[in-house]
């Protein structure tokens, strides 16, 4: 499994999701209820989109302008 985008913003995560369907690409969402669980808005934990490895790249090419900077 690859990590395709990492965000607290609900809006951005609801999108992505849409877009990987759309795709047929199946998003996998981890750490949601940890994220939410303490506010939604600290940057410490941030909801993870991932998905298969054989999607990787298709997944990281739709989601490229959603992309946050990690710095």
């Amino acid at each position: 499994m690859k990590e395709v985008l990492r965000t607290n913003d609900p809006v951005k995560l609801s999108y992505a999701q849409s877009l990987l369907r759309d795709a047929d690409i199946e998003p996998i969402v981890l750490d949601q209820g940890m994220s939410s669980m303490y506010g939604g808005g600290l940057p410490v934990i941030r909801t993870r989109i991932m998905v298969i490895d054989e999607d990787a790249a298709e997944a990281a090419s739709i989601l490229a302008e959603l992309q946050e900077d990690k710095a």
